[in-house]
């Protein structure tokens, strides 16, 4: 299935239907006095979070949801019935912002999460409310209100604990594949990787966690260079980045300092709030490197980085270091635990909030 993370749709909730004005009419009953029923509500659109979904390409081609408008009020006070309200299923992990305001209407990061986005409108009132011991045959009525509608993007962010970049060929999904069962795409050249890819770490029995390996990055990505920032969005929802740097460029003469620095640089350009997140220096493919001077020039590396957080020497075809970069990992993100508060609305406080 194409991977795809954004969308745009219309959505049109459901007109309220009419109240009528109607008089009781029956043999020997001349006088009946007024018996028009209200309108049955317009059907209102929700969005609810599925695990079981990951990509939006279901709004890429139906991008119109529009719901039905309530049933009119009839005579012998009969209401109306309400339409049915239309449920939309996105990938949790969904944005939903108006096109026009970009203002976000709903952030879903909880399976199950339920959203109203359009309210339907409500029913109009029938001539029976409107009697009175002055007016007792009244003939007024009040139309259906019409339904809410919008125009909405889709962006979706996936979900994950710990994310990956780094330079094209880096070794990213060979990583993601040695340390989970996730299976992306392995080659020898560059930009192999084309879309995020998620794998679930499992360190003991009750304990794992989540990682998202995006396509490579390079320098200029800002500009459009490579593959751009498209990508880069799916990291902001991390709470651990781990920049992977191939040890063993198959140009020599590459700068990996220059080429890491710059980088980190792309990820501030895109957005601070990712820049300033805690990172690790992931050294791959120290397989291919001398085995004793595996170290000093792992070191010199560092040194020449000014990089004073943690970093691990690894390879990821080998599988030599995975394991204890898995197990520090699972041990950071026990010590950081997210808060996770209650964005859950019950649904009758749903249709009241607008």
């Amino acid at each position: 299935m194409k991977f795809i993370d954004e969308a745009v749709i219309q959505i049109y909730a459901g007109k309220g239907g009419d109240g009528v004005a109607s008089f009781r009419r029956e043999k020997y009953i001349p006088k009946g006095g007024p018996d028009g029923g209200d309108g049955g509500r317009g059907g209102s659109i929700f969005a609810v979070a599925d695990r079981n979904i990951n990509t939006l390409i279901d709004y890429r081609f139906a991008r119109i949801h529009r719901a039905k408008k309530g049933q009119n009020g009839q005579g012998s006070d009969r209401y109306g019935k309400s339409a049915e309200d239309i449920v939309l299923r996105m990938p949790v992990g969904t944005i939903i912002k108006d096109i026009i305001t970009d203002e976000t209407i709903a952030d879903l990061v909880h399976d199950q999460q339920k959203i109203l986005l359009a309210k339907g409108g409500s029913g109009g009132i029938g001539n029976l409310h409107f009697k009175s011991s002055t007016n007792r045959a009244p003939r007024q009525f009040t139309h259906g209100e019409p339904g809410q509608e919008f125009e909405l993007k889709l962006e979706l962010k996936v979900l994950a604990d710990v994310g990956l970049f780094g330079m094209p060929n880096a070794g990213k999904s060979t990583l993601i594949r040695a340390i989970s069962a996730a299976r992306p795409k392995v080659a020898d050249y560059p930009f192999t990787t084309l879309q995020p890819n998620l794998g679930v770490i499992r360190v003991d029995h009750n304990r794992s966690f989540v990682m998202a390996d995006i396509p490579g990055l390079i320098e200029g990505a800002a500009e459009g260079v490579g593959l751009g920032h498209q990508f880069l969005k799916h990291l902001t929802r991390t709470r651990l980045l781990l920049h992977v740097i191939d040890m063993t460029p198959l140009n020599v003469e590459t700068d990996l300092v220059h080429e890491a620095q710059a980088l980190v640089k792309e990820l501030q350009k895109y957005d601070e709030s990712l820049f300033q997140k805690p990172r690790w220096l992931v050294l791959n493919k120290t397989d291919m490197m001398p085995e004793q001077e595996r170290d000093e020039l792992c070191r010199q590396f560092v040194d020449k980085l000014e990089w004073q957080e943690n970093y691990f020497i690894i390879s990821a075809l080998t599988g030599e270091g995975c394991k204890h970069l898995t197990y520090a990992i699972m041990e950071y993100l026990e010590q950081h635990l997210p808060s996770q508060p209650d964005s859950s609305i019950p649904e009758d406080e749903l249709l009241n909030q607008c």
